[in-house]
């Protein structure tokens, strides 16, 4: 059993730079030795480059948004973050009791790695032992405890995987049509596979292993989040506290249609919604969930590694319910 988490009140600590290190860190890490995370980022977010490698694709915005303010701004060599765009929780989160870094159990798809890290917004240090929760669907965007109801896309092909200009408008509702919008959904069944929740370490990192998400109608391919804090481990799961940030990351159209290529993601004919059509991603980068993607130019069945760095405010509770919309012309009521 772990102790709850301590609130920092060290008011000197406000607006203190935090030097960033996870560049030098990552780039040390590989799936099967297939995989390095070392592409430049995004620089529209003001991210210093991570350097580049021949043999690595790279995709997405980089982790964390430069604040571009304070003491060394501009340096290239220190960091604060902005606050991690709110969403909405969707229908499918069932409570943190699976405590678990490897949430794959038997679902086939692309290895993936996803590598977080916690910041404090506030006072720009890691906040540690918060509970990160995720939860996606699976490559045939089926989620579980609710397969009956995610009616996903698994059908026989009848012709070539989606491509990145889906027709029609996305729909509202659940994946597959049914579903609940943004109100939960009690689970249908006790299956819980690509769920689980860890605690941040000292530098605020946390890590998973899992497969590279699919695509259900309505909806571009995502993870969903929460983080926790104050509260404790016990054999239930993760109980007390509050939920400081509840999120949903993204992924960039390259690296979907890359996957849309393998199997068995090609099986999935479902209508497919781009990152520019979804009805939540606000189009922020890295500040509303978009992953920085590494991953083997063409060989991206052999592993993804997707990394963020996530702003919070550990004095509030975001449990899904406050969160702003995506773009003015999608609907807001889907998962």
């Amino acid at each position: 059993m772990t102790d709850p988490q301590e609130p920092t009140d060290n008011k000197d600590m406000t607006r203190r730079r935090l030097i960033v290190a996870a560049g030098a860190a990552a780039a040390a890490v590989g799936i099967g030795g297939t995989v390095a995370a070392t592409a430049s980022a995004d620089e529209s977010h003001g991210t210093p480059g991570r350097g580049s490698s021949g043999s690595t694709s790279s995709s997405g915005s980089a982790s964390g948004s430069h604040s571009g303010s304070g003491p060394g701004s501009g340096s290239g060599s220190e960091e604060c973050y902005r606050l991690t765009s709110e969403a909405i929780e969707g229908p499918y989160y069932i409570d943190a009791d699976k405590i678990r870094r490897n949430i794959t159990e038997d679902r086939e798809g692309i290895p993936m790695t996803l590598r977080l890290q916690v910041i404090d917004a506030d006072t720009c240090t890691p906040l540690r032992k918060a509970a990160v929760d995720i939860w996606h669907c699976d490559a045939l965007g089926i989620y579980s405890g609710y397969e009956s109801a995610s009616q996903g896309g698994g059908t026989p092909p009848t012709g070539p995987p989606p491509s990145g200009a889906p027709t029609g408008a996305p729909p509202s509702g659940g994946p597959g049509g049914g579903g609940g919008g943004g109100g939960h959904v009690e689970p249908t069944d006790d299956k819980r596979y690509l769920r689980g929740t860890w605690l941040t370490d000292q530098h605020g990192y946390v890590e998973f292993r899992t497969v590279f998400p699919g695509w259900y109608q309505g909806r571009a391919v995502h993870v969903h989040t929460k983080v926790h804090v104050g509260g404790k481990l016990t054999e239930a799961g993760y109980e007390g506290g509050h939920t400081c940030h509840t999120g949903q990351f993204y992924f960039d159209e390259k690296a979907v249609l890359a996957s849309a290529a393998v199997a068995p993601y090609a099986t999935n004919t479902t209508q497919r919604t781009t990152l520019t059509e979804d009805s939540l991603y606000d189009g922020s980068g890295a500040t509303g969930g978009l992953l920085h993607l590494s991953y083997r130019k063409g060989h991206i069945a052999r592993g993804v590694r997707a990394e963020l760095t996530m702003g919070v405010d550990r004095s509030q509770t975001h449990d899904g319910t406050d969160a702003g919309g995506g773009p003015p012309t999608a609907s807001p009521s889907a998962p």
